[in-house]
Parts: structure tokens; C-alpha cells; sequence
């Protein structure tokens, strides 16, 4: 009921020697302290006597040593010793000081982590998301499958018995919150691919090294444990897609791979030059609109003032209230005619439901983007890719970023790469022809420091510190279109991702082009496409643009979209060889 303290040391037990307790909370006096009491009854010295030295060995065994030895033996002619208060205290072992230790180490390594830690106590249950991707169930299914993948490769880490990876060895408790990170982190990065991601991550498992199994735990317990983070690669292509075939291969083979853009140019894709009239007709319309435009952003009406108004203003309307992301729609399910209905859209930006709210981001301006080609060539006209033969012949992966300017969306950052190798062959920071209203660094990775310590372009960059670290830029559009037409000639495969926007940004009309959403189809057709990062994710296993509001990397991308295509150069290969007409003339 309670523990003795020896709060009843001072009351003679009720039994006296009768008592059995090993430990009485109740007094037990020494025969010569009875007869001091009570009168010599040198006939009860027996009986008196050996309970209580049996009692005393017996707590004596549980120690090394009696904390009071004395005499093994008394008897009643012995001097009576003076009395034992057997206080538990008294019976406890001492635990040693902890010896002094230096402060360990944050950080997981092969040998094993300097820093005990603790996991949390979790079921293997998904964790609560306020907008799950899937139902309950099918998160459950895929949780116990992704548990079940990590746990066979624990296993196997364990039977190796090799001490200087048993700190990389995970308890029960840390293989379920390993799993339950990896799902939520999916579940909420990727909710639109869920199901695609997370089953690709459950195969890879499966096929797993221990090697790579390591790194895998370092990582997350770094990430859990340690806080510490993953070390970023110094440059974006350190991980590139790897085929068997010579680069000569494979440029034959990619030849075969161009698409065809005639017949789909309701979906942007634009094939002809627009002309004199055509403009003419574009720039009154303009003129009779007076300026108004709809915001790409929030959809409302704004008046823009190319080279400002009287007052200094580009845009009317003040800020623009909007959602970053796009609106995702759960897929439909068999059993909504039960239900009532399929879960509501939500953005993916905030969670909130299409409705709820105005937006989650604040802008200054309100933006708007021109896709017309009549107006576009009103600003620049579009040029057909010149002739050269003495221009590379081999393929050139490009990709353009934009910024809203008072001229609708404009180039602002023009990246080219060659392919396969993915060496950088242009990089420029482009001024656009109107007055910036968003540089859309989100999305776009260009911020206003980049053009601030940004040094003119040069055919030879400068040298020593000057350029270090410094981009360069170059005086519009035109002249950065000039720089690409010095790359490529109109049999050079020119490849992208969504290729129309990066044509149509640059105003170039190309014959040869290799686009990935066309290689790379979404079931339901164009104008539906799917996103470089999906693609990336699915069929290279790797992340890409992943900065945040850092916003992307124009080359990063241009290295995905690259691989890509060395991917369907691969199925083509292995296709031609099948059929019998390999190798490919060059």
C-alpha cells in the first residue's frame, strides 16, 4: 500500500515472534532489551533470537556485504547490542556517480549516432491530414505495405551482426515513424500522384541495397532525430539518367522522336508567321480595350499603363488577392452514387475549399498573360529558325522562365543545354520590353538582386572575380533569341517541356521539335498535360524543383526534360532492335 519509511520503527510489533514478515514495518527488540523490559527468560532466548537473526541474514543475502557486521552469533549471555532500525533505505544499493562525458556529436553516421534518441510511440495508423489524398483505407493498405517493405530491409541490416552499424539497426517503434514520415510527407507534397509515388517508393524498397538502405536511415534519422539537413548537391545534374548507347546512338535515335505540331494549334502551339494585317487588326483591338485586361492571377478586371501613368502607377486595382496553386479535384470513386457525392476541390496551396476564401497571397499588382499569336507579334514578331549549316547539328534541350510586365508575360531568363552531355551553352538574364509588374519569382527563380548585380552579356565571359557568381544579361528579347539562333539551324532537334510556351516566349517558329508532353501523354489528351515534376518523379525517380518560394532552376529543368527523352530513347532503341533495324544510319 505504501512504502516503509520507518514510520512505525518506535511500535513493538502486535505478533511478536510470531511475526512471519520478512520486512515487519513494526519493531523487533533483541532478547536483552525483553529482558530488560520484562524480566531474564532465558527459556524464550531461543525462540526470541532466531527469527530475528533469521531475518536479518536474509536481508543481508540480498547485498554484497552486511552494512553492519558484528558478531555471527549472540546468545543470551552476550551483551544485547543496540537497536537495528531496518529502514528500507538503509537495504537500497547505491548507484555509482555517472562518470563526467564531453557533449556528444548531432549527427547519424555509419558507425552509428553519438545522441541517444527516443522515437515517439505511434501506431501504425495514418496520421490525420486535413485533406487526405485517398480514403482512410487505401492509406491504411499502401501504410502497412511501405512499413512492411522497411521492415524486411531492417531485417536484413540486423543479420549482418556488424557493431559498427547497429546504431543504424531500428526499433519497432522507429521503422512505424520512418513509414508514418514518408506517407504524410507524400500525402501532403504530392497529394495530386499519391498512389503513383507512393507504390514507385514501395517497388524501390523492395529493391533496395543495403547500401543505399543506409543512407536511407541516415538520412531520416538526421531529419527526426538530429534535425540536421540532408547536405544539398552542389550543382543540379550531379544525378543524370544513364543509357548503354553511344551519344551517337542516341542522337540517331532521338531524330525519330520529333513531333509533330501541325493540326494542334488550338492547344498554343503556333506554326505560321503571323502577318502585317493580322497585327494591325491585334494592335486596334488593343487601342479600343483602353488598357483593360483579366488578371491571370484572381480573374478580375484591372487597367494596365504601359510607361506608366501621370501619377507614376502601372496597374490599377491594387493588390491582387489569389491562390497560388492550382485547383485540385479528387478523382472521381465507385462508390459517390452511395455517398452523395465526391470530396470538394480544394487548393493544395492553403487546403482551403474552392469558395471558402478570396485567396492566401497577397501581390502588388494584378498580372495578365497574352496567348493570342496576333498580339504577340505586335510586341515581337516571330521568326522561322535561319539556315546555317555551319550551325551544331546535335539536339538542344532549352527552357525559358517568365515575368509579368505591363506587356502581358515576357522572357526574362533563357537557358540552353546541349544533349545529352547537358553542358550549359547559354544562360542569360533577359530585360523584357515592358514595365516589370512581377517577376513571378515563385515560379520563375528570378529575383530583383539577380538583374541588380547582373553584368552585360559577352561571347567571352569576364574573367577572374569579375563574373563570379554573377549572372549576365542581355538587352531584350530579340537579343536573346539572336544568342539561341546561333546555336541551332532548323534541323537541330530543339527539346522542351511544353515547348509552345518557351516558342512562343522567344517568338521562334522551329520544324524540329521534341516535346515531352507529347511523348509523354496524359490519358484524356491535350490541352491536359502533365507536369515536368511528375514526370521527373515517376520515370527518373528524382526531385526537381523543390526551392519553394526560391522559386525553379531554368537549367535543373532543362536537365529533367533532357532525360526524359533519353528515357523514350531507350524504349526506342530496345524497340528498333527487336524488329531487326539496328543500328540506325546516322
Amino acid at each position: 500500500m505504501f512504502a516503509p519509511l520507518g514510520l512505525f520503527k518506535g511500535v513493538v510489533c502486535p505478533e511478536g515472534s510470531h511475526c512471519g514478515l520478512l520486512n515487519c514495518i513494526f519493531l523487533h527488540q533483541e532478547p536483552k532489551i525483553l529482558e530488560a523490559e520484562q524480566g531474564p527468560r532465558l527459556d524464550q532466548t531461543d525462540v526470541v533470537r532466531e527469527p530475528a537473526e533469521k531475518k536479518r541474514k536474509l536481508v543481508h543475502d540480498h547485498d554484497e556485504q552486511p552494512r553492519n557486521p558484528g558478531p555471527q552469533r549472540q546468545t543470551a549471555k552476550t551483551t544485547a547490542p543496540k537497536e537495528i532500525k531496518d529502514l528500507a533505505s538503509a537495504r537500497r544499493k547505491v548507484s555509482p556517480p555517472p562518470k563526467t562525458q564531453e557533449k556528444p556529436t548531432k549527427t547519424a553516421t555509419a558507425t552509428g549516432p553519438s545522441v541517444k534518441r527516443k522515437a515517439p510511440k505511434e501506431s501504425l495508423n495514418p496520421r490525420l491530414l486535413k485533406k487526405a489524398p485517398a480514403t482512410h483505407s487505401v492509406r491504411s493498405t499502401i501504410l502497412l505495405k511501405l512499413h512492411g517493405a522497411m521492415k524486411a530491409l531492417n531485417e536484413k541490416m540486423t543479420k549482418l551482426k556488424d557493431p559498427s552499424k547497429a546504431s543504424l539497426i531500428l526499433t519497432p517503434d522507429e521503422l512505424i515513424v520512418m513509414a508514418l514520415d514518408e506517407e504524410q510527407k507524400t500525402a501532403n507534397e504530392n497529394p495530386s500522384v499519391y498512389g503513383n509515388i507512393i507504390k514507385l517508393r514501395i517497388v524501390k524498397l523492395s529493391r533496395m541495397s543495403l547500401e543505399d538502405w543506409e543512407k536511407e536511415v541516415v538520412a531520416h534519422l538526421n531529419a527526426r532525430y538530429y534535425k540536421l539537413q540532408p547536405a544539398k548537391p552542389s550543382h543540379p545534374d550531379q544525378k543524370r539518367y544513364t543509357t548503354n548507347l553511344t551519344e551517337d546512338e542516341e542522337i540517331a535515335v532521338a531524330r525519330t522522336l520529333h513531333t509533330e505540331i501541325k493540326g494542334k494549334e488550338q492547344f498554343g502551339y503556333i506554326t505560321h508567321i503571323p502577318t502585317e494585317a493580322e497585327i494591325l487588326e491585334a494592335q486596334k483591338g488593343v487601342e479600343a480595350a483602353d488598357g483593360w485586361e483579366k488578371c491571370d492571377r484572381c480573374g478580375g478586371r484591372f487597367q494596365v499603363f504601359p510607361g506608366r501613368r501621370e501619377d507614376g502607377a502601372l496597374a490599377s486595382g491594387g493588390q491582387c488577392t489569389y491562390h497560388p496553386g492550382k485547383v485540385f479535384r479528387p478523382p472521381r470513386k465507385a462508390t459517390d452514387h452511395i455517398t452523395g457525392g465526391q470530396t470538394e476541390a480544394y487548393f493544395p496551396c492553403c487546403n482551403e475549399t474552392v469558395g471558402t476564401s478570396a485567396g492566401c497571397t497577397k501581390a502588388d499588382h494584378h498580372v495578365f498573360k497574352v496567348s493570342d499569336p496576333k498580339r504577340l507579334a505586335a510586341i515581337l514578331q516571330f521568326e522561322e529558325t535561319p539556315a546555317n549549316a555551319a550551325k551544331g547539328k546535335n539536339p538542344v534541350t532549352f527552357d525559358c522562365e517568365m515575368g509579368y510586365t505591363t506587356l502581358g508575360m515576357e522572357l526574362i531568363r533563357l537557358t540552353a543545354v546541349s544533349w545529352p552531355q547537358g553542358d550549359t551553352l547559354l544562360d542569360v538574364l533577359v530585360k523584357p520590353f515592358g514595365e516589370i509588374l512581377d517577376l513571378n519569382s515563385r515560379y520563375s527563380g528570378v529575383f530583383p538582386e539577380h538583374f541588380a548585380s547582373a553584368i552585360p552579356y559577352t561571347k567571352t565571359p569576364p574573367p577572374g572575380e569579375a563574373g563570379e557568381g554573377k549572372m549576365r544579361v542581355v538587352d531584350s528579347p530579340a537579343a536573346a533569341r539572336a544568342l539561341l539562333f546561333d546555336l541551332i539551324d532548323p534541323s537541330t532537334p530543339l527539346i522542351g517541356h511544353a515547348i509552345d510556351n518557351d516558342l512562343n516566349v522567344v517568338r521562334i517558329i522551329h520544324p524540329t521539335i521534341i516535346d515531352t508532353v507529347l511523348l509523354y501523354p496524359h490519358p484524356r489528351g491535350l490541352p491536359i498535360r502533365y507536369s515536368l515534376k511528375y514526370l521527373t518523379k515517376l520515370h527518373l525517380e528524382r526531385d526537381i524543383q523543390m526551392g519553394g518560394d526560391k522559386g525553379h532552376d531554368s537549367k535543373e529543368d532543362a536537365l529533367a526534360t533532357g532525360d526524359l527523352v533519353r528515357v523514350k530513347v531507350v524504349e526506342k532503341a530496345k524497340a528498333l532492335k527487336r524488329d531487326g533495324k539496328w543500328p540506325l544510319a546516322s
